[in-house]
């Protein structure tokens, strides 16, 4: 025969096993997720925003007699500006028209 005591001792460990451990609190998630949040805007959105910026401001300041860069690697002088088309001069009476949106950068002299 089994004593009473062993069986008054078992049953509240047996209790203790079959409740699930407590998680962390949903608070303690959401402020995990507000955090990765913070550091995506900090990382990635912010400094492609201030990118956008500077180059929304260069292709404002473009005027004739500017070097310029196309994305695809032509420099040429800036002859006119016709709205969002700009014409360029790559060589000696050839003109181009290229989006102004194509432009890459400003250089600083003639190369």
């Amino acid at each position: 025969m089994i004593p009473v005591t062993v069986l008054a001792s078992a049953t509240p460990l047996a209790q203790a096993a079959a409740t699930p451990p407590a998680g962390p609190s949903p608070l303690l998630n959401f402020g995990f997720i507000a955090l990765m949040i913070v550091i995506f805007w900090f990382m990635i959105l912010r400094p492609q925003k201030k990118q956008q910026d500077q180059r929304k401001k260069m292709l404002e300041a473009i005027q004739r007699g500017d070097r310029v860069l196309t994305t695809g690697g032509l420099y040429g002088t800036v002859k006119d500006i016709k709205g969002d088309v700009v014409v360029i001069t790559i060589a000696e009476n050839v003109k181009v028209e290229v989006a102004k949106g194509a432009i890459q950068g400003v250089t600083q002299e003639q190369a």
